[in-house]
């Protein structure tokens, strides 16, 4: 299982401290320093059943200063892919990836559904 958070967001350490408690063997990745490809980003979008949108950190700085709530909606999807990989903090997260399930954003209910 991959865990990808960035250690200095409140609701990843929400997150960890939930998978610990849990007892969930997983491998942590910093997605700052250690983003995503456009490669991992499609398998995950497609396991996911997700809107690309979901996977944009819309709340993050990156985000509004770039303006992308006005040009998500004109860019293809290879470009939001490239754009993701780009900069790993522009990317929503924490992300929990286990074989065929990817979670985005740390909801404790459907963590906890997920895993029961």
């Amino acid at each position: 299982m991959l865990f990808l958070c960035y250690p200095k967001c409140s609701t990843c350490r929400k997150a960890w401290k939930w998978l610990d408690e849990k007892g969930v063997q997983y491998e942590m990745r910093d997605i700052k320093t250690d983003n995503p490809s456009a490669d991992e980003l499609k398998k995950w979008h497609e396991l996911s059943g997700l809107p690309l949108k979901k996977f944009f950190n819309t709340s993050g700085n990156l985000y509004k200063q770039m303006n992308l709530k006005d040009r998500l909606a004109d860019m293809s999807e290879e470009e939001q892919f490239s754009l993701l990989a780009s900069d790993g903090m522009l990317v929503k997260r924490p992300i929990l990836v286990d074989g065929g399930k990817v979670l985005v954003g740390f909801k404790e209910k459907e963590w906890e559904e997920t895993f029961a």
